[in-house]
């Protein structure tokens, strides 16, 4: 039997929640709506079947739809719409070192280390966790952490490529697809999931976010109205949300 890959079961999960509201909180924070995030997930469901041939030299290469080209090109969209050139660079700085630091450990600790910590799970939950951890530390923001893990994995594959196209060595790639695909997934999830739980907390043990020299408008988004109006929520510094993040 074949096994139903773990990526699109947590989609279909994420849909479900987006559906029923239950992702909004999230999704606003991050200047997405519900009707757009389900698209992009349905988009990402159907593409993850689709291989585009980029073949060069001796590598056999592809990219995958869902796992490669739609992850790009959302995280362009939530880019655009951050409105900060500080948090584009941030944001492109920690999806290049979420990448550098899985392909670290994908190619040298997993590889080069037989028996390691590394081996005791599955590089596709690997890839994921390590990745969503590193992307939140080096992004901070939600919007950043989601891009820097989703782009940060999907580099892996793009750095993959270009050793074989470097070095001469035929074989072949998949960038964004078959079990990376999976990882890129729960990568993004997992970074997600650490900047909002982690966020939370912060705000709930400072009052809420700072609202000090911050427009109302800016702030409607991401608190509720009372927090606006609450002295000692004015007093306080949040720590997980960014001016940057505040703008979008």
């Amino acid at each position: 039997m074949t096994r139903f890959p773990i990526g699109i079961i947590s989609l279909i999960v994420v849909s479900v929640l987006v559906f029923f509201g239950l992702a909004h909180r999230v999704l606003d924070r991050m200047r997405i709506s519900d009707r757009t995030a389900l698209g992009i997930l349905v988009a990402m469901i159907i593409g993850s079947f689709i291989d585009i041939p980029i073949s060069l030299g001796r590598v056999n290469a592809s990219v995958n739809v869902g796992g490669g080209l739609i992850p790009i090109g959302l995280a362009i969209y939530v880019l655009t719409r951050a409105g900060a050139t500080k948090e584009w660079v941030r944001t492109l700085i920690a999806a290049g070192v979420t990448g550098i630091v899985v392909y670290y450990i994908g190619s040298v600790l997993m590889k080069g280390n037989p028996g390691g910590a590394f081996d005791v799970l599955d590089p596709i939950w690997v890839y994921p966790i390590v990745g969503g951890l590193v992307a939140y530390i080096a992004g901070r923001s939600r919007r950043s952490a989601f891009i820097a893990a989703t782009l940060g994995v999907l580099l892996v594959d793009v750095f993959n490529w270009i050793y074989l196209l470097g070095t001469g060595t035929p074989g072949r790639v998949m960038i964004g697809g078959a079990g990376a695909f999976d990882s890129i997934v729960l990568a993004g999830i997992v970074a997600v999931l650490l900047a909002e739980i982690i966020g939370e907390t912060r705000e709930r043990l400072q009052g809420g976010p700072a609202s000090r020299g911050r427009p109302k408008k800016l702030l409607q988004s991401l608190t509720n109205k009372e927090y606006e109006d609450s002295p000692k929520a004015g007093d306080s510094e949040r720590a997980d949300i960014n001016p940057e993040e505040q703008e979008a």
